[in-house]
């Protein structure tokens, strides 16, 4: 199993540069494997009620509070770790251009020696995509795939072209390639059909999100969506088991929900059990939100994971 952990690049308390450093210098120092940061370029003052991840539909950022770009934090965090991955959770595609965005990513992973993980999602905040001058909101997914298609082709071919519907090139060259070879792996962030489909067909990897409203994906309802995944695969003509399965999840010593635990959360044992249980359907990789109002809080729960949790893991 491999466990990352989120870093908070959204305004609150633990927002100040030295603050996020410090999480992520000591996230390499306990073991974990990566560390990710979530995207929004601009945040408008009124937002429909629309997010797909709050059993309200309401997003959990303040427009007031500054938000950090996730990759230009990933350069920074990469030049003060040496071992720890980076992760977007997730970089929403149709903001960037796609030859730009192709660029920011390639070098990055070039410079950190290969420790970039591209989670990517569609987008869903249609007032963000108005205020950035984008009219593509109707059509992201289309857009989406073939960005996809568009970074794979200049990350890994020495002359590079491409002939679609949003982007036409050729006739030049791209350069540094990163770090990994064919290209950066691609993990798919969601819940939705649209966003499993993408998985089979164009992903590296999938990271659904869970263990809160409106979605737990205890195991045995993950399990369902996972043999989906890997029908959905094969249909398109790949290895059954060839997209890596990862989890999004927050964890929490204390019982969550009302009377019932929510995955993931309880005591270390009861974490321990259900991690077990996600590893017995396929999960492989954690991106893990850990509480805390302060960043030392933030720090004990992840050390705490990690002398109380993974030592009951028989790793």
């Amino acid at each position: 199993m491999n466990f990352g952990c989120t870093v908070p690049n959204r305004g609150n308390p633990l927002f100040t540069p030295e603050e996020m450093k410090t999480q992520v210098v000591k996230a390499e120092e306990m073991g974990f494997e990566h560390a990710w940061f979530s995207d929004h370029v601009i945040l408008p003052n009124t937002v429909a009620p629309r997010y797909p991840y709050s059993a309200t539909g309401v997003p959990r950022f303040v427009v007031e509070q500054p938000y950090s770009d996730p990759l230009a934090v990933m350069a920074f965090m990469a030049g003060a770790t040496s071992r720890i991955k980076f992760g977007t959770g997730v970089l929403v595609i149709p903001y960037r251009p796609a030859m730009l965005a192709a660029k920011i990513i390639s070098t990055i992973d070039y410079f950190s020696g290969g420790r970039v993980i591209l989670g990517i999602g569609v987008g869903w905040m249609e007032e963000e995509f108005v205020a950035l001058g984008l009219d593509t909101f109707r059509q992201r997914g289309k857009v989406t795939d073939e960005f996809i298609k568009v970074f794979r082709e200049l990350w890994s071919n020495d002359d590079p072209e491409y002939d679609g519907d949003f982007v036409k090139f050729s006739d030049l060259k791209f350069y540094p390639k990163p770090a990994q070879k064919p290209g950066v792996p691609i993990w798919v962030g969601g819940n939705t059909p649209p966003a499993i489909r993408r998985a089979a067909r164009l992903g590296d990897g999938w990271v659904p999100i869970g263990a809160r409203p409106p979605d737990l994906f205890p195991p045995h309802e993950l399990a369902v969506k996972i043999a989906e995944l890997r029908d959905l695969t094969e249909k398109a003509g790949r290895p059954r088991d060839d997209v890596e399965l990862a989890f999004s999840c927050e964890l929490a010593f204390n019982r969550m929900g009302n009377g019932e635990r929510w995955p993931l959360s309880g005591t270390p044992e009861e974490i321990a059990d259900d991690l077990k249980r996600y590893h017995d359907i396929g999960v492989r990789h954690y991106r893990m939100g850990f509480p805390g109002e302060t960043l030392q809080a933030k720090l004990d729960n992840m050390e705490r994971f990690v002398n109380e949790v993974r030592p009951k893991l028989g790793e």
